[in-house]
């Protein structure tokens, strides 16, 4: 049933709440020895083939020097079952702590880049970096998936959403229109 919704203003500085493009993701990071986790709300798919990611880091993270540095990094895909994970790695620094360890969490070797695996994650996409030209004004990274592996089950996780102000949306309700998409669409 389609519904006329009554609107007021809101700040400007909100609009992510109802625009954030994906789910958070933990970017795992590696260079000089030193292993590093963010959580990240700020991504989008750019392309299909080659698959690209683009996603702000702020250079005032400590996980911008690593990716910046190594050109590599990983995006974890945790699910609901991280999400007191996934908010203290947000609100911590890897300058000051090492996040595998105080989040309890496993860091596996990747086939293609330096950067970890996190185990307890849903998925893995495996990037590397294909265009930094945004990074200077922006701090937008431009990445390549190079390599991509997912649990076979569940078919779709319940993956978190930030929605601002400390609140998440989980994944919810499937809705499947499959049938009204061309075969080449799928």
């Amino acid at each position: 049933m389609r519904r006329n919704f009554r609107k007021q203003d809101l700040p400007v500085d909100r609009v992510r709440r109802y625009l954030e493009p994906g789910p958070i993701v933990l970017v795992s990071s590696s260079w000089n020895g030193q292993n590093n986790i963010m959580t990240m709300g700020w991504h989008t798919v750019m392309e299909f083939s080659p698959s690209l990611v683009g996603c702000v880091i702020s250079a005032g993270n400590h996980s911008f020097e690593l990716v910046r540095r190594s050109g590599e990094c990983v995006i974890n895909l945790p699910t609901t079952a991280l999400t007191d994970a996934v908010v203290g790695i947000g609100n911590s620094s890897g300058a000051a702590i090492d996040k595998f360890d105080q989040f309890g969490l496993t860091a596996d070797g990747a086939e293609k880049v330096k950067a970890p695996l996190i185990r307890e994650c849903y998925a893995h996409f495996e990037c590397r970096l294909a265009d930094d030209s945004l990074v200077e004004k922006y701090n937008f990274f431009v990445w390549e998936v190079v390599r991509a592996q997912a649990a076979v089950s569940p078919k779709y996780p319940q993956t978190i959403h930030y929605t601002g102000d400390g609140v998440f949306m989980v994944s919810g309700k499937m809705i499947s229109r499959r049938r009204q998409f061309l075969p080449e669409m799928l």
